[in-house]
């Protein structure tokens, strides 16, 4: 993986998960969804986000 390839990636992540919080968001403003639970949900996607990023570090080719 090149740095250009892992730069792409990081923001196509960075996009769906603004999409993701911008959704988990409306759910809770319509009642659906606990606060807590959107606490938690969006604790979880962050620690995913954060070490799938460090993987692609990992192989990026110097």
């Amino acid at each position: 993986m090149t740095q250009r390839q892992r730069l792409k990636y990081s923001i196509l992540m960075t996009l769906v998960l603004l999409a993701a919080m911008f959704g988990l968001s409306w759910l809770v403003k319509q009642g659906t969804l606990s606060e807590q639970m959107f606490q938690y949900i969006a604790m979880g996607l962050a620690v995913i986000f954060v070490v799938i990023n460090g993987i692609m570090r990992r192989k990026v080719k110097p």
